[in-house]
């Protein structure tokens, strides 16, 4: 594994880090209140910041996403790159790519995803032309105000379906959140859907997709494996910034005429979240990386899911606690990265069912394997 960015990473980081810096401030976040910033998303798309994903990969996307993480920009771009982007672009037929992608790469269109499926949310009445009919619902889905479409799996078969938000039997009803992340509740009624992927019951492969290829895994498991990699890269930026908050912090206060910064104890935990930090960052890269070689990432984004969670909340609540009372004061900017590092928790699962999930793949993963060895014993 070599997890050293390209040039065109690098870049396209630089670029994504000199725009939220310049646009994503505390004072234009206190001004969108819970919406969608809509000038910087429009700044992003003018850079082609998310179409260059398609050339990044996904590592490159969770590179600039730890940018946006750092400011909590409020802006869909992991949503709409991980389940417009990035799930068309892999599993979308040639007339979804076509008619889609460019949408999707100059902001035109916003896509996110009503992730992960849940038995018995949303049930599909597929037609044999592809197309099929949605009835169900989901009570959180983030940025859904701000989407014009929506990647929905079905609840039973896991089958990906793609809607517009204004088609008819389409209804968002808005959600508050911890983060301000224009969620909504989303309610179908015989909605118009296409059909995203091959079937549940159709074969993994194609002939048209490498065996190893994204394309070539089960859809479902493949976006939701990358959005998982992609909200834990969010979760480094938040942990990061709100770390780097904290350091400044105890670095320019004094008790006792000293900084708090050369107290044991508040050293102590600043170590302890920067470790925290970075094992988020290694395992969210750990993720990408396998994913853009090609390689299954289900347990990585697993891993990256249950250390963005656990870890993070830690991190959150380290660098809110390190700013003393300070940090309870809801219109100082590290409160929000305390609100967005809990919403992100709450969003990957919370450790205990991340770790789960974890557990039961890597045991049926093992049973596999040995049925797979008594069978080739002689």
């Amino acid at each position: 594994m070599d997890f050293t960015p390209t040039p065109e990473q690098m870049a396209a980081r630089e670029l994504a880090a000199e725009i939220f810096g310049d646009l994503s401030t505390p004072e234009r976040l206190a001004d969108c209140g819970g919406g969608t910033d809509a000038e910087l998303w429009k700044a992003l798309c003018t850079a082609g910041l998310p179409g260059a994903v398609a050339e990044t990969g996904l590592i490159g996307l969770v590179l600039m996403l730890e940018e946006q993480g750092r400011t909590t920009a409020q802006v869909p771009f992991a949503a709409s790159c991980v389940y417009g982007l990035l799930a068309v672009g892999a599993h979308g037929d040639a007339d979804q790519r076509a008619r889609l992608l460019p949408a999707f790469r100059d902001g035109a269109a916003i896509a996110t995803g009503a992730f992960p499926a849940r038995p018995g949310g949303v049930r599909a009445a597929p037609s044999a032309d592809g197309t099929g009919r949605l009835t169900g619902s989901v009570p959180v889905v983030p940025w859904l105000r701000a989407a014009t479409h929506v990647l929905v799996p079905d609840g039973t078969t896991r089958t990906l379906w793609l809607l517009r938000t204004d088609a008819p039997g389409v209804r968002r009803d808005p959600v508050e959140t911890t983060a301000p992340w224009s969620a909504g509740r989303l309610t179908l009624d015989d909605a118009p859907a296409e059909r995203l992927g091959p079937a549940a019951a159709e074969c993994v492969g194609s002939d048209e997709a490498a065996p190893h290829s994204p394309a070539s895994r089960r859809p479902y498991a493949d976006v939701l494996a990358t959005a998982r990699t992609a909200f834990a890269g969010i979760q480094a930026g938040v942990c990061a910034g709100s770390l780097a908050r904290a350091v400044s912090h105890t670095t320019t206060r004094e008790q006792f005429g000293r900084p708090l910064s050369t107290h044991q104890g508040v050293l102590l935990r600043a170590a302890d979240a920067y470790m925290d930090t970075e094992a988020i960052r290694l395992t969210a890269y750990e993720a990408a990386w396998r994913r853009d070689a090609g390689l299954d990432a289900g347990e990585q984004a697993l891993t990256a899911a249950w250390w963005a969670a656990e870890a993070g909340t830690r991190v959150v609540h380290t660098g809110q606690h390190l700013h003393g009372g300070i940090g309870a004061d809801l219109e100082h900017p590290v409160h929000r990265h305390f609100l967005w590092g809990r919403q992100l928790a709450g969003y990957l699962g919370w450790g205990a069912e991340v770790l789960e999930e974890l557990g039961q793949l890597l045991t049926s993963r093992e049973a596999r394997d040995l049925q797979n060895r008594q069978e080739a014993t002689p």
